[in-house]
C-alpha cells in the first residue's frame, strides 16, 4: 500500500510540474523561470486554459491528502 501512494506521489508530482509549466501566459521563456511581463493585462481563462487550471487545484488537492495518508499508513 505504502509503495501504491509513493509511487502515486511521483506521477502527481510530475503532471503538476507539466500544468504549471504550461500555465505560463503568454510571456517569453523567460517568464518560466521568474521574468515578468510589465504591463500585462487580465484575461478571463477559457476553454483548455480553464481545465488545466482547474486540474491543477484538484491534483494539489490529492497530492496533499495522498501524503497526508503516506504519513498515516506509515
Amino acid at each position: 500500500m505504502n509503495a501504491l501512494i509513493n509511487y502515486a506521489l511521483i506521477a502527481i508530482s510530475i503532471i503538476l510540474t507539466v500544468l504549471v509549466i504550461l500555465q505560463d501566459r503568454g510571456t517569453e521563456a523567460g517568464g518560466i523561470f521568474g521574468g515578468s511581463s510589465v504591463g500585462g493585462y487580465y484575461q478571463q481563462r477559457r476553454g483548455i486554459e480553464k481545465i488545466v487550471f482547474n486540474l491543477t487545484i484538484i491534483l494539489i488537492a490529492v497530492f496533499g491528502l495522498l501524503s497526508l495518508a503516506n504519513l498515516i499508513v506509515k
